[in-house]
């Protein structure tokens, strides 16, 4: 098979903090030959960056939580537990976010900055494609309400064992993709990520 698309048609249909587009456009089958004509909106919000917060020598981690509009659907689950993340912003590298957001949203000077992927997080209606790291950070003074004022932001920081975010993965405390991707690649590589920084097993 041969893969292609064609773009028939695009128009912007809102622009404002984020831009919706609708495309027209047809794209090659697996049997052969093309799809019919296809409607598709798009939500474009571009790069971004997320960062696991992890003490390798107290075997803690950085969460937040704040409201997220997208959980209105689930009143009672509308603030949600996270990890620091945001958008690049022009001229920006992903590292640079990284160190930026984490000073911002959670009071964080990132020691040593490991990237772990770089996905598309929900690739059937939107184009946001995430860089996440770890970072290494000292979580001894770590806590309290952070975030930018003039970006209305309300975040609540608060340090947790390995184990006790663990436990939020399996109970579903932790409704959110992005903070689950971080833990459960947290459980598979946390032995050799607290060797590799010094940490006393």
């Amino acid at each position: 098979m041969t893969k292609a698309f064609s773009i028939l048609s695009k128009e912007t249909v809102y622009n404002g903090f984020f831009r919706l587009e609708k495309y027209r456009l047809k794209h090659t089958l697996y049997a052969g030959g093309w799809s019919a004509e296809l409607d598709r909106e798009l939500f474009v919000r571009g790069e971004c960056v997320g960062v696991l917060l992890y003490d390798p020598h107290t075997d803690q981690v950085v969460l937040i939580e704040q409201f997220r509009v997208g959980a209105l659907a689930q009143p009672d689950h509308a603030w949600l537990v996270e990890i620091v993340a945001g958008a690049i912003e022009e001229g920006e590298t992903t590292s640079e976010v990284a160190y930026r957001e984490s000073l911002e949203e959670a009071g964080c000077t990132i020691e040593e900055l490991l990237e772990i992927s770089q996905f598309y997080t929900s690739p059937g209606g939107t184009a946001e494609r995430l860089t996440l790291f770890c970072g290494k950070v000292d979580c001894t003074a770590v806590g309290g309400i952070h975030g930018l004022a003039d970006e209305h932001e309300d975040i609540m920081v608060r340090v947790v064992s390995f184990a006790d975010a663990y436990h939020m993965l399996e109970t579903r405390e932790l409704d959110s993709a992005i903070p689950i991707i971080a833990i459960q690649w947290l459980a598979l590589n946390r032995t050799e990520l607290r060797r590799r920084w010094g940490a006393t097993q």
